[in-house]
């Protein structure tokens, strides 16, 4: 077929009617050999991009080519990156070797794991987090009673450093105090 007969519409529809072929096969060959080569493409960034960042999933990796202009589903990147068996590795969480941890940190071992309380104010579990608002972030720290799974205690702060919850843990220490008293 000469680059003439594609140009109009005309020589295609004659060009398919001496084949015996209707139209739309013509056009779906076309399409199918420009989506092989879209793939290949997409194939390649997606290599390309995993031999870069080899830490990359597939979500990272679908917004990498989105932010270079490719148009293209995460679910066909996922799809790619299994058949090229390109899956992310994992990170090895950083650890100082023993020869370089400090002498002065004592680690307490967890002496709660396996146990199943039995009666509420047994077992106590407490976090502190951060939670970021429009112009600061507040700390939260919440108490748990394992038991019960309901929070006792809860104190929000908007402070700017942890130095100042000395007068926090003073709340705490006298809440638990009164609760222990009345119990």
């Amino acid at each position: 077929m000469t680059s003439e007969a594609t140009e109009s519409l005309a020589d295609v529809q004659r060009l398919c009617s001496l084949a015996g072929l209707p139209r739309a096969t013509y056009y779906r060959h076309l399409n199918r050999r420009s989506r092989e080569t879209v793939d290949c493409e997409l194939r390649d960034q997606i290599q390309r991009i995993c031999l870069k960042h080899p830490f990359y999933g597939y979500r990272r990796v679908t917004a990498t080519i989105r932010r270079k202009g490719m148009v293209v589903n995460a679910k066909k990147v996922l799809r790619l990156m299994r058949e090229d068996n390109l899956l992310a590795q994992r990170k090895a969480p950083f650890l100082k070797p023993p020869a370089e941890r400090p002498k002065d940190i004592v680690v307490v071992p967890n002496l709660v794991r396996g146990l199943v309380p039995s009666a509420p104010d047994q077992i106590w579990v407490a976090d502190i987090t951060y939670v970021h608002l429009a112009t600061t972030f507040a700390y939260l720290a919440v108490i748990l009673d394992a038991f019960s799974r309901k929070a006792e205690l809860a104190g929000p702060s908007t402070t700017r450093s942890m130095r100042h919850w000395r007068l926090q843990h003073w709340t705490v220490r006298s809440r638990l105090a009164s609760r222990s008293a009345a119990a």
